[in-house]
């Protein structure tokens, strides 16, 4: 792996480790830093798809008023892929209190944009059950 490419995968990493900090505090802010104004983003609760940075906000509307800030939302596995301007990442996650087993998968595009990355997809999804 070239240096380079390296330094991009932990960019990436500290992007999304950011975030996910960002939703345990219900930082709004934190939450929307990394995100592309024109984000796509399909998500397990409706709408299934959010289109821009101000319907991508109020999906958080929903989470935050179920979910009490601090609670869990870790990374339990992540793998990055990143090039010179795009990148993505797969993670599994977990969500809810210490005692919870709640997975969901996160998979997130990102382009480079004026030299800093910009989180442009995002996908959380859950196994289908029968």
């Amino acid at each position: 792996m070239t240096q380079q490419r390296h330094r991009a995968e932990t960019e990436v990493r500290t992007i999304i480790e950011a975030w996910a900090d960002a939703v345990r505090r219900h930082d709004y802010a934190g939450v929307l830093a990394h995100h592309d104004q024109d984000i796509v983003m399909f998500d397990v609760p409706p709408p299934f798809q959010s289109r821009g940075l101000d319907a991508y906000r109020k999906t958080w509307d929903l989470f935050f008023g179920c979910q009490r800030s601090s609670y869990a939302f870790d990374i339990e596995d992540i793998a990055i892929t990143a090039g010179d301007d795009v990148a993505f990442a797969v993670a599994v996650m977990r969500c809810g209190p210490l005692d919870d087993t709640f997975q969901f998968r996160l998979t997130i595009g990102l382009r480079k944009v004026g030299g800093g990355w910009r989180i442009t997809h995002e996908h959380h999804s859950v196994p289908a059950t029968d």
